[in-house]
């Protein structure tokens, strides 16, 4: 029998986020303590196991050609809950879609593939300021204006995730900028971020450009970004969230 909304494992998801991420923020050593860790991989059980079927969400078909698709959003979001520990939400990427290139300050977050496939792409920020001798072997270097928008970043890890893998994590020192890209047709994934983005509190969301090739397979290696407007190519939608209700 189907369980009902306060046993699904959506809300067994949400009730485990909140301790988690209430645990990280009341302890000192935050995102390293050992209790952290410990509910973190709770978590990321209870994700492992979540289907798009366990939402209610249908796998999308591959997008058609009418005009009506061709000017819907490559990026639609579905909100299930927030509160002050943690958002969570289903993004769904058309085919061929990306969600460019862009941090979580001072956030963890997990992500986990409902249907499809996503490339996802890892950057780590460093904190030394760029300097005339770096910027001179940029192709093109950049202009004299863009060099407050400079940043230095480790890209850490290229890879593929589907329904069958296990969730994508990211803390506020380790891969905490990524771009993800819909791979061969449409893709979704249920997504958790804490504490949720707040520009008030510092927690905007920034994008950025990769100024200089990526050497594939990636190895660890330091590699311009430029901070940039949010580009205009991408917009995300917004869509009821259909599955089991989720109380906080």
């Amino acid at each position: 029998m189907p369980r009902d909304d306060m046993t699904s494992l959506i809300q067994k998801i949400a009730r485990q986020a909140r301790i988690t991420f209430k645990s990280c923020a009341a302890s000192p050593l935050g995102e390293a303590s050992t209790e952290f860790l410990e509910n973190q991989g709770k978590l990321g059980s209870l994700l492992s196991e979540i289907t798009a079927a366990d939402l209610k969400i249908a796998p999308r078909k591959v997008d058609g050609s009418s005009v009506s698709v061709a000017h819907s959003p490559p990026v639609t979001y579905m909100h299930i809950c927030e509160n002050d520990a943690f958002s969570m939400g289903v993004f769904l990427l058309k085919s061929g879609s990306s969600i460019p290139l862009h941090d979580h300050p001072g956030m963890n977050g997990m992500l986990k593939v409902l249907y499809g496939k996503v490339r996802i792409s890892c950057f780590d920020k460093l904190e030394q300021p760029p300097d005339a001798a770096t910027e001179a072997q940029l192709n093109p270097p950049p202009l004299p204006y863009q060099n407050q928008a400079l940043r230095r970043s480790i890209l850490r890890s290229i890879g593929e995730y589907s329904e069958g893998s296990g969730p994508c994590v990211l803390t506020p020192h380790k891969d905490n900028l990524h771009q993800i890209d819909a791979v061969d047709g449409p893709t979704a994934f249920l997504d958790i971020l804490a504490p949720p983005y707040d520009p008030d509190d510092g927690r905007d969301c920034h994008y950025y450009k990769v100024l200089q090739p990526v050497s594939l397979p990636p190895e660890p290696q330091e590699i311009w970004l430029l901070e940039i407007p949010q580009p205009a190519e991408f917009w995300c939608g917004g869509e009821a969230y259909p599955g089991p209700k989720v109380t906080l």
